[in-house]
Parts: C-alpha cells; structure tokens; sequence
C-alpha cells in the first residue's frame, strides 16, 4: 500500500538553484506574508500560534550556513509548510470522503494547481509530545508498525528542522497498486504547542531511482498536531495528503486507496502509541 504518512513530497525544484543570495530569508518572508494572508476574520487559534512564532523561525534559519544544495533543500521545506497551512487554513469545498465510527474523517477536494488533495482529522489520546516524537524522532521505525511502509530511511539531516528521506511502500492487496518508493524533503517544526511535518518531493544524488520500483510523488503534505482544547493529554491530528503514484492506475482506484490509507494509519498509529504505553508503564512499575 502507499506510505502511510508524510508522503510529504515532488522533484528537486530548480528554480530556487537560479539565485541563491538570501534565500533563507526569502522563504521566511513569503511563509510570513502567506500566514498574514490567511489570518483574516476568524482564523483558528494554531494559525495564529504560528504566525506569532514566525519570526523566531526566521532567527533560527538566518543563524545557519549552509551550501547552496542544503539552501535548496531548506528551501524546498519551507515552501512545503507555506503551501500545506494555505491549504489547511481554507476550510471551504472539502467533500467527505470517509467517516469512521470512531470520529474519524477523511475529506477532499480539488485544486487547481496541484490537483486532488485529501485530509484526515483525528483526535488521538497521547499528548502531542509524544506523538512528535514517534513520527519524527523515531521516523526510520515506521515501517515496524505501519504495514503499508516498508521503509523508511534519513538520507540527510540539514540542521534542526530539515530532513531528506527516502520512503518505500508497501504493495496493495493484490497488487493494485505496485511497489513505489519516495525522495521527500521534510520539514519538521514546534511552535509552542503545535508541531508540523511538512514535505514535498525532492531529489538527492544519494538515492536515484531504483529498479523496481515506481518513482513517485508527492506534496504539498503536512501532519498537523495539537493539543485538544476540552483535554491536553489529547491531540487534535490532521494529516494533508497529496500524491502522484504515476502509472497507469484509474483516478477511482488511487482516490479508494489514498483515503483508505489515511483511514488505516491512524489505526496503525493508535496501536503503536498504546503498545509504547504499555511498555513504558511496565519498566516504571
């Protein structure tokens, strides 16, 4: 199946390579103008949050030096969260697509630039921390507890927030949809509270495309989490989802499969989560 998470990602955007000088802070002030923009009448509380904070964002990212390949790389990350909060933030023309019995939701909707996106809202009984930890601290561990990952490797860490990662799916029953493999920038954030993966496809010269495999790609993508307003030991998690599996595979298959995806995750997730519980409170008893 398709990797369940973080598919946050597209190729190397070669445009940014054109001029280099003052790219950071180009990036900064295109996501602050972006969050100045969305925060009109009636944002949401995280919106805000993060607009707040989005200096302090900028101060960190001005304190590093990086080559010109990691400055695109960074680059690339910021414009992935830029992208996935405007998506976020809008919260109009979003079609369900699934609800679970349990509250769980996945809706989509059509955009014109980057085509069908999909976005799953869960609320998740671990606190935010926790759930920061296992999805980016221990993010070559997905595929231990996420069936439709078979792994997931760091090819490169640019300083606190900037990873490049190469995903591998695993195949659908069936094999409807065959075994694809992602090159992802990511970029990792906390604000306050509020904690942010947000991705988009890349390319790295460690990892070319592999035989047998599907290159494919994704992004913007984001996972959101915060804690839940009636309980902080809660975490309100939403998962912005956007994928080219390329091939030849029906739009009706690959939207079937990409909500359903989201859908099992969360399942997947909340196991992991209840199973680290249970070990943690055996070694302290």
């Amino acid at each position: 199946m398709l990797p369940a998470t973080f598919k946050l990602c597209a190729g190397i955007s070669y445009r940014h390579m054109r001029n280099m000088t003052g790219l950071r802070k180009n990036a900064m002030i295109a996501i602050h103008h972006e969050l100045s923009k969305i925060s009109g009448p009636g944002p949401s509380a995280w919106i805000n949050h993060i607009r707040r904070r989005s200096s302090l964002l900028s101060s960190r990212i001005a304190e590093e030096t990086y080559s010109e390949a990691e400055q695109c790389y960074v680059q690339q990350g910021q414009e992935a969260l830029q992208k996935s909060i405007s998506i976020l933030s809008d919260q109009d023309g979003w079609q369900t697509e699934i609800e679970s019995a349990n509250g769980d939701k996945v809706m989509s909707k059509v955009l014109p630039d980057i085509g069908k996106v999909f976005k799953l809202e869960v609320m998740l009984e671990q606190k935010t921390a926790y759930l920061y930890e296992e999805l980016v601290d221990n993010m070559e561990q997905m595929g231990e507890w996420n069936p439709n990952v078979k792994q997931v490797k760091v090819l490169q860490k640019i300083g606190q927030d900037t990873l490049i990662t190469h995903e591998v799916s695993a195949e659908t029953p069936g094999n409807v949809v065959g075994p694809r493999d992602f090159v992802s920038v990511r970029c990792a954030k906390r604000r306050g509270s509020t904690c942010f993966l947000a991705g988009m496809s890349t390319q790295h010269p460690g990892m070319p495309e592999q035989k047998g495999f599907v290159r494919a790609e994704n992004g913007p993508t984001c996972i959101v989490m915060r804690p839940s307003a009636e309980d902080p030991n809660k975490t309100k998690f939403t998962w912005l989802l956007s994928l080219d599996l390329k091939g030849w595979i029906p739009k009706t298959v690959i939207n079937r499969v990409l909500s359903q995806t989201q859908v099992d995750f969360a399942n997947h997730l909340r196991h992991r989560m209840a199973s680290n519980g249970g070990v943690e409170a055996a070694i302290v008893c």
